[in-house]
């Protein structure tokens, strides 16, 4: 698997996050083909009899025990269940909530998969830990630099931006420098059990089940008024927790085509009323982010960096993201200028900040400001 390029010694020994899927598989032949002692670890984040849907813990499971047996390695299980429950969970449902759209895999990658692992590779007496995350880390100038992921169709440095240096330091992405296709051909090869099984979409605990299905779980229908930016009821909604800005379907009102006879976008949320508001066409300056406000910034560098930051902001997964002006509004608030605008931003999703391909860190989204 022409692991030659790997930094790690012959019987080192790297604990290598193993979900059941293909990149983390790759990621641990190719450690195992370049010599590492490699201690694979299944973790379960989610109770399964909670999933009942495709893609469940168990299934995840065998998956990652028959790869383990086809490279002869053994397999360690953990439950961070409990973890993942008290700090990724309920903060998605608190933000829901309150109206706003949260990121759960930014804060599972901090907390569960370089917190809890981390940890759990102390406790084995294991410094390397090893994920199939399509990003790379490099070393300069004594810093650890977290870059993108060389498929730009699956590069994941975006999830990664609240990861810090004393991670990064300990951290291997090993299919980072790889294309999605490169990697299943890999497996392919070498003949990995899960060589054809399909990518996983959505949110993890959701699985492949509509998202406002499993939302209305834990979050009661709260209806309310749709309404035009002008004010005129046009509908009534389920929910602003199920509702997020720029959203065009789901909204009940595609049949109503008046004023420019395009479709209708959620352009914003009252929420002291309870309102939802909506705007007609992709297009409308309503639906800009100019400027936005993102709290609880982190760095991927060992200090923040100097301000005014001239940089790159993507306010979304595989966004392309707009030249930007940061700049602080205190200690732990940041002003965003964003040039060009940016489309459908929603507060509680994430802004990661670059500098050509490296990640710099990240922010929270709380406020946004459109163009008109």
């Amino acid at each position: 698997m022409n692991p030659s390029a790997l930094p790690i010694e012959p019987g080192e020994r790297v604990v290598v996050g193993l979900s059941g899927g293909v990149d983390s598989a790759v990621t641990a032949a190719m450690l195992r083909d370049a010599g590492a002692a490699v201690e694979p670890v299944f973790m379960k984040n989610w109770e399964e009899d909670d999933r009942g849907g495709e893609c469940s813990a168990a299934e995840d499971l065998a998956e990652a025990e028959a790869v383990c047996s086809h490279l002869d390695l053994r397999l360690r299980t953990v439950n961070f269940s409990t973890e993942y429950w008290d700090r990724v969970f309920e903060p998605f449902l608190s933000a829901s909530a309150a109206g706003r759209t949260p990121n759960p895999d930014v804060w599972c990658n901090q907390e569960i998969k370089f917190g809890e692992l981390f940890r759990y590779a102390d406790d084995l007496g294991v410094s390397r830990i090893a994920t199939g995350h399509y990003a790379r880390v490099v070393e300069r100038g004594g810093r650890f630099r977290l870059l993108k992921g060389c498929d730009p169709d699956k590069d994941q440095s975006y999830f990664l931006n609240r990861v810090g240096q004393d991670s990064l330091a300990r951290a291997l992405f090993p299919i980072g420098d790889r294309t999605k296709s490169e990697v299943r051909a890999m497996a392919k090869v070498a003949r990995l059990p899960n060589h054809d099984r399909p990518d996983s979409t959505g949110i993890c605990f959701i699985g492949e089940r509509p998202f406002r299905e499993f939302l209305a779980r834990w979050i009661p229908p709260a209806p309310g008024p749709i309404e035009t930016l002008e004010g005129e009821r046009v509908g009534t909604h389920g929910g602003l927790a199920f509702h997020t800005l720029g959203q065009r379907r789901g909204l009940g009102i595609g049949g109503r085509r008046g004023g420019s006879g395009e479709p209708w976008y959620v352009a914003g949320k009252d929420l002291a009323r309870n309102a939802l508001i909506v705007a007609q066409g992709a297009g409308h300056p309503r639906l800009a982010t100019r400027t936005l406000t993102a709290g609880s910034p982190s760095w991927t560098g060992d200090r923040p960096p100097r301000f005014p930051l001239a940089c790159h902001a993507v306010t979304r997964y595989r966004g392309g993201g707009s030249a930007s002006r940061v700049t602080p509004l205190g200690k732990h608030l940041l002003l965003v200028e964003l040039d060009p605008p940016q489309w459908g931003v929603a507060p509680g999703q994430s802004v990661a900040f670059y500098a050509d391909e490296e990640c710099l860190g990240g922010a929270i989204i709380e406020e946004t400001e459109s163009e008109d």
